[in-house]
Formats: structure tokens, C-alpha cells, sequence
């Protein structure tokens, strides 16, 4: 059995506008749609989640030639530093160092690469103090150092 439907004793219906109440304004859209969202049990789930799947990378330990050229370009690193603190250069010298930074909730960490003027060469802490590009004052810790290129665009005295 069939059954048909009659829009016709609707009709009267069809076309009137939104009942406006007297006692209560509108409610905002972006209200009226909050109350259809998903309803999220458990809080805090979606960011567990997320970073579970965050991926870490892990420290390079580098060879013996990197090692050593690396080692070259920090006493030329210091030398220019040493000239800065004699009066032969105007400026500090820029660097371009790509370091290793620990992840602090995962193991590993991420490399990260930035550019900044060094204020001197910490033997006590074994890092470069940098002046600015990244937090002032920091210190990148020289075991962390994948990459360090000196940038000669300084102007320079001698």
C-alpha cells in the first residue's frame, strides 16, 4: 500500500517568513552552528593523537672530514672574531649554522638552519654565542653543529 503524500493542506505553510520572537533576539549563525558541531568526549584525544604521529628526526653524528672542516671553518670563525676585538673589522661576523634541536616531549629532534651574527666563542660551554637571529644570547652547543658557513659580506679592515 502506497502512500501518497499531500502538500496541498501545507501549503498555507510554505511560504511564510521566520517566526521572530519579541522576548529573545536572534541567535549569531556561528552560535546556531555550535550547536551542531561533533561533540568531542574525549578532551584532549585529537592532540595526543597529533603528536603521536609527529616525526622526529635523529642526531648525524659526523665523519672525520667533516669533523675537521668544521673545525676549520670555527678557528676561522674565532680568528674573525679575534680580528673584531683588535679593530681590523667593523662588524661581527654572519653565520649560516644548520643544528641539531632536541624535540622536548620525543626523542630526537628537528635540524634547523638560521642565520646570525656571532658576539664570541664559548670554550667553557662549547657552543657560538650569537648576537641576533635567533634568541639573543644563545647558545648553539658545538656537538649539535651539522652544518656552519661564515659569510664574508662584513666589512672588513685589513
Amino acid at each position: 500500500m502506497e502512500r501518497e503524500t499531500d502538500f496541498s493542506k501545507y501549503e498555507n505553510m510554505l511560504y511564510l517568513k521566520r517566526p521572530v520572537s519579541r522576548n529573545h533576539p536572534p541567535m549569531d549563525l556561528k552560535d546556531r552552528a555550535a550547536q551542531f558541531s561533533p561533540f568531542a568526549a574525549l578532551t584532549g584525544y585529537g592532540d595526543a593523537v597529533k603528536e603521536t604521529e609527529r616525526q622526529t628526526e635523529q642526531r648525524r653524528e659526523l665523519d672525520e672530514y667533516e669533523k675537521a672542516a668544521l673545525d676549520e671553518q670555527l678557528r676561522e670563525l674565532e680568528a674573525q672574531l679575534q680580528n673584531l676585538e683588535n679593530g681590523k673589522n667593523q662588524a661581527a661576523p654572519r653565520v649560516t649554522v644548520t643544528c641539531f634541536i632536541p624535540d622536548e616531549y620525543k626523542a630526537g629532534g628537528a635540524y634547523r638552519t638560521f642565520t646570525a651574527a656571532v658576539k664570541k666563542i664559548d670554550h667553557d660551554r662549547r657552543g657560538i654565542i650569537l648576537q641576533n637571529g635567533t634568541q639573543e644570547g644563545e647558545c648553539v652547543l658545538l656537538d649539535d653543529i651539522l652544518k656552519l658557513d661564515i659569510h664574508m659580506d662584513f666589512d672588513s679592515r685589513i
